[in-house]
């Protein structure tokens, strides 16, 4: 369904439900039900860039490895997962992937 996403390039599962719930401290049940819509969602709030960041530290691989990709520092990463995780905390992120923002 979402075999050519930038998520599936990092992840064999479509399990960014689960990482969403973790840093936006919901509910994975709270989420739009449909996949697509969500992960549509997803890319509009966060940048290209936040987006592949947000793929490549879930799957798990090595900073030096995200470092190179984006031609960052240790310092220059910790920045932008800072920078991305709290995006994600903020509100009005955070609503947009409620289901019934989505059903009004």
């Amino acid at each position: 369904m979402l075999e050519s996403t930038i998520w599936r390039q990092y992840n064999n599962k479509n399990s960014f439900r689960e990482r969403l719930a973790e840093f936006c401290v919901m509910d994975v049940k709270e989420f739009i039900e449909d996949d697509k819509t969500l992960y549509g969602v997803m890319k509009s709030k966060l940048t290209k860039k936040e987006l592949k960041l947000f793929s490549m530290d879930s799957a798990d691989l090595s900073e030096d490895e995200i470092m190179k990709v984006f031609s960052l520092d240790k310092e220059g990463l910790e920045k932008a997962k800072t920078k991305l995780y709290k995006k994600l905390k903020q509100d009005k992120t955070r609503l947009s992937f409620r289901a019934s923002r989505q059903e009004l």
